[in-house]
């Protein structure tokens, strides 16, 4: 629609394509309660207010008219579903924009990644904004499938492929002030850039912040979040599947501060995903803790617009993109009816229409599991009595650095299930390269068996814990048989499994499907012993070495606190 068409239906003149009669409108500008109607042009809001015209008119019966909800931060991969089947999950629960980074499929693919992520979001409902992914690799503690440097992200930005700069990871190089990292904040100065530094205070978060990174999502308390407030960041309050925050910074929020807080999921499951929901669950749990509901939309509408220049979108107002919802009850906040880009998409928690899905993925972003099984020695021959162990914490991606007693038969460190103390590996698989990292990690209670995936942030090599070496081979190599994937192992015999061989990361099955085969792993981990949530998505980030405070990947234990390798033997 042209500017011109679109302003002779604002005035009136001409008559819209559909009028939302008798609503509520939630004025996330004015912070009121609006009664008007609502006339739509093709994908824009064209006026507000009585006396419009059109070809069809929804009589809303009272309901209140919503902007369409933005997830200001989110990694599509970790949904383990490729865009167009992510969109079919979210549409539904009101999510109709989320800013992407796609630094999963990068550290797999590169640029060729990021591209494949913008073309399979192209013409969905969903508008995906990508932001530049700007730790590929996260470190140089780790070994990737690509890395990107300043000039690869200026491309990508040139040419339109992204809109601002991803959470800034290596937080210890932008304050120590690395050259290369400064080169990539350089390339976006003027663009948004998000960061990413837990339990950075004091003078280092002042570094931080000097440098021109305006967000964080990584706080998990209330002080933290409040010192990063004050020094101008914008707070994104998380509630992913295994970095579970919303409760604990609920109570940082006040009227003086909620215009600078907005609401994201970061990784959530899809099991998470359909049974709880995304931004619409947290938009209900934040009302229910007491947040007047007309902020706590803001925070998961015009808040996060704002910061990332999203100015087409975030309110209801004219000229902006017609992402409504249909809401009976704020306080039980479901969406009866989605519209997006002016097109009723979802009816009472269902697509009315299936999306359009190309599984076009390229032999760019498949074929990613090279493993050079010859080089696998999950064996630790014991230097000492004592090691140091991963503490893992249900809900949390903070790490303890524990030093325990393991047990040593023939010279070989073991596993002890007894007292909760597993075997965790970390497996090269880009390159065939051979490096495989050892350790020992508590928390997931399995009492036998193993657990694996390629899913492992950020560097996504072949992940395993488990109670004996055969058993984490078995499972391993399950894993790799399906080109990627998870699986479950007892004994030997694999009892659950779920194949993801976009980039080794992702499914091409439709949702539903995928959130299926996901409950079933669950299950069958949950009859080894394992008592946590999502241990897939535990184990995941047990090798992310930029989120203390031990980390495993397939170079070896890293202290992340020091930023530097220490011996798995005390």
């Amino acid at each position: 629609m042209t500017l011109p068409d679109l302003l002779a239906i604002a005035r009136g003149d001409r008559p819209a394509d559909l009028i939302l009669h008798n609503g509520r409108i939630v004025n996330v500008f004015s912070g009121e309660i609006e009664q008007a109607d609502v006339a739509l042009a093709g994908d824009r809001i064209a006026g507000i207010g009585p006396g419009y015209r059109a070809a069809t008119t929804l009589d809303l019966a009272g309901a209140y008219v919503v902007p369409g909800l933005i997830d200001a931060h989110v990694h599509i991969e970790s949904s383990l579903c490729t865009p167009p089947h992510f969109a079919a999950g979210v549409l539904p629960r009101g999510v109709t924009c989320v800013v992407a980074d796609p630094h999963e499929i990068a550290n797999v693919a590169g640029q060729a990644g990021i591209r494949y992520m913008l073309q399979a979001s192209r013409g969905l409902p969903l508008t995906v904004v990508l932001m530049a992914s700007s730790c590929v690799p996260a470190t140089q503690m780790e070994s990737t499938g690509a890395a990107l440097d300043a000039d690869d992200l200026a491309a990508l930005l040139d040419e339109g492929v992204v809109h601002g700069l991803a959470e800034v990871m290596n937080y210890p190089s932008v304050v120590a002030g690395d050259a290369a990292v400064l080169a990539k904040l350089a390339a976006f100065r003027r663009r948004p850039i998000d960061g990413h530094a837990p339990q950075l205070r004091g003078q280092a978060l002042n570094a931080y912040v000097a440098a021109g990174i305006g967000s964080e999502h990584e706080c998990t308390s209330v002080e933290e979040a409040a010192e990063k407030l004050r020094r101008g960041m914008m707070i994104l309050i998380r509630e992913a599947s295994n970095a579970r925050n919303l409760h604990a910074l609920l109570p940082l929020i006040t009227p003086h501060n909620a215009r600078r807080i907005c609401f994201c999921t970061d990784d959530r499951t899809p099991v998470d995903l359909q049974a709880q929901g995304s931004i619409d669950y947290m938009l209900r749990q934040a009302i229910a803790y007491g947040i007047p509901p007309i902020d706590a939309i803001r925070m998961a509408t015009l808040n996060s617009a704002e910061w990332f220049g999203l100015h087409d979108r975030g309110g209801i107002a004219p000229g902006r993109m017609a992402d409504l919802l249909v809401v009976d009850d704020l306080h039980d906040f479901r969406p009866r009816q989605v519209f997006a880009r002016g097109r009723l998409v979802a009816q009472d928690g269902q697509l009315v229409a299936p999306l359009e899905i190309s599984n076009s993925a390229g032999d760019a972003v498949r074929g990613s599991v090279k493993v050079d099984w010859q080089a696998v020695n999950l064996r630790i021959p014991a230097r000492g009595a004592h090691v140091r162990a991963i503490g893992a914490h249900d809900g949390q991606l903070v790490t303890d650095a524990r030093i325990v007693a393991a047990p040593v038969q023939d010279g070989v460190a073991l596993a002890d299930p007894t007292r909760d103390l597993l075997k965790i590996a970390v497996i090269e698989r880009h390159h065939g390269r051979g490096s495989v990292g050892l350790g020992f990690i508590q928390g997931f209670g399995l009492r036998r068996g193993a657990i694996a995936g390629t899913v492992a942030h950020d560097h996504h090599n072949l992940i395993v814990i488990g109670a004996d070496d055969s058993a984490m081979q078995a499972a391993a190599r399950a894993v790799a048989e399906m080109d990627g994937g998870l699986a479950v192992v007892d004994g030997e015999q694999v009892v659950a499994r779920l194949a993801l061989p976009v980039a080794g990361l992702m499914s091409d099955a439709p949702f539903a499907e995928v959130a299926a085969g996901y409950a079933r792993l669950l299950a069958a981990t949950r009859a080894l012993g394992c008592p946590l949530h999502d241990p897939f998505m535990a184990m995941s980030f047990m090798g992310l070495e930029v989120i203390p405070q031990l980390k495993l990947t397939d170079q070896g234990l890293v202290d992340v606190e020091k930023f530097e390798f220490v011996d798995l033997f005390v």
